[in-house]
């Protein structure tokens, strides 16, 4: 079941994403999502994934090995409006147990603006070369 949890920020929703990505924790990544039908996953290599419980399914799906992730962001970029933001940031993922880093994804997120705060309503992900990417990176943790 979602919190509500309200995000003052399209940065303080981005941050709680990727915060439960790094910890692989669905409930926590849930509460970014809008509670809506119309909202949008696409995973590296996966199908395009419509609606809050098809999108939570996929994410407790990819969550149920119960490791922790490191993840680096590099490159962010945002669009903004006063009830809508754009973000694109390159994702590096490694683990606890490996350090190596693996080849980049980038990553869109959407962010709209209501009365429950600010809140994810689609994120995709696909993987790239890591030839085609300069590094120019941040660690979140």
């Amino acid at each position: 079941m979602p919190s509500q949890k309200i995000f003052a920020t399209p940065q303080d929703a981005e941050a709680a994403f990727y915060e439960a990505l790094e910890r692989c924790d669905a409930d926590s990544m849930m509460t970014v999502w809008a509670e809506d039908e119309e909202v949008t996953c696409i995973h590296p290599g996966g199908p395009r994934l419509v609606g809050y419980a098809t999108i939570r399914d996929a994410w407790r799906n990819i969550f149920a090995h119960g490791m922790r992730l490191r993840l680096r962001l590099s490159q962010a970029t945002t669009v903004s409006t006063p009830f809508a933001v754009v973000s694109t940031v390159l994702e590096y993922f490694s683990t606890a147990d490996d350090q190596a880093i693996s080849a980049p994804v980038v990553a869109t997120n959407v962010y709209v603006r209501s009365v429950a705060g600010w809140r994810m309503v689609a994120h995709h992900a696909s993987a790239v070369p890591p030839t085609s990417i300069s590094d120019d990176s941040r660690i979140l943790h």
